[in-house]
């Protein structure tokens, strides 16, 4: 299961009903940030959530809107008495960022290791998880994120029980680890099944609609896609700023055929986005106009 929290979904500026961009996932014991827009505390306490185990932090770029709220972040996190290390992850520079915006957070319990993207499409392997970047079209460097647990496939009593493989050996198996026993190697692929369907979250912001959105968000679960404007006569100053209307994002949802699509990253202009949600879901009828903490808990198939 991946407990999934769009925390903030505005853009540029927040506003008294809408927090600045940020989504937050846990899964087994782990917790992970992306982007952390000013306000993402505040988020993050309406939730009943807490930032103290954050173990990543993953930014699509270096604008105000998606990373001024990291400085607060930390003090909280030091405040907390956390020791434990933070990673963060996020396109080339991160570091000269990170270390500027420290200034006013120099003193901190915990130490953090930044983590730079070296490459169009990168892939981090965590302990049952793996989140992967891929660089999107904003007018600065900008990367969209997969979060993907994978499954493997189930465990066969039968196989495990024919090979004589004694009971104690089986979690060991099941965790897709080798045993060797009594001069013989047994390989997780003797006792398990086919790979089942994991999850898949894909998660974009701040860019025009690229063939890698689309390749990357394939078959997802849930997809968080901006979309910035909704007015019909706003597509030019998208394409000027490097944004995304709606309406794109929903033939993205399309063509990707994702299961479901949450719309964020508004602008401030955009008061009301459901007014515009009709014509959205002509193109994706599984489109919502999501709004700041709004939630779901994604579950395995089967």
């Amino acid at each position: 299961m991946l407990d999934v929290c769009l925390l903030g979904t505005g853009g540029m500026m927040p506003l008294p009903y809408r927090w600045l961009t940020s989504l937050m996932m846990r899964y087994n014991g782990k917790s992970i940030l992306i982007d952390c827009g000013e306000g993402t505390q505040i988020a993050m306490k309406e939730k009943g959530w807490s930032p103290k185990p954050i173990d990543i932090i993953c930014f699509t770029h270096y604008h105000a809107d998606h990373i001024s709220g990291l400085p607060g972040m930390l003090l909280t996190m030091g405040n907390a008495e956390r020791t434990e290390p933070l990673l963060l992850i996020g396109p080339k520079g991160l570091t000269r960022v990170v270390n500027a915006l420290r200034v006013i957070a120099p003193e901190l319990p915990f130490p953090i290791e930044c983590m730079e993207i070296e490459e169009g499409n990168q892939t981090f392997e965590f302990d049952g998880f793996r989140i992967e970047a891929f660089k999107v079209n904003h007018n600065v460097l900008c990367y969209g994120y997969n979060m993907i647990i994978d499954r493997i496939g189930k465990f066969q009593l039968d196989k495990a029980m024919e090979l004589g493989i004694p009971r104690n050996y089986w979690g060991i198996l099941q965790k897709g680890q080798t045993v060797e026993l009594d001069g013989k190697v047994y390989t997780p692929d003797m006792v398990l099944g086919g790979v089942r369907k994991g999850i898949k979250l894909t998660y974009c912001t701040d860019t025009r609609p690229t063939e890698s959105i689309k390749e990357h968000a394939s078959k997802a679960d849930l997809f968080i896609c901006e979309g910035m404007y909704g007015e019909p006569d706003k597509l030019v100053k998208a394409r000027e700023y490097k944004h995304m209307t709606m309406y794109e994002a929903a033939k993205i949802a399309k063509e990707a055929d994702v299961k479901e699509m949450w719309l964020t990253h508004y602008s401030p202009s955009l008061t009301r986005p459901e007014e515009y949600m009709g014509d959205v879901r002509k193109i994706f009828p599984a489109s919502v106009a999501a709004k700041d903490g709004r939630s779901v808990e994604l579950q395995f198939e089967e």
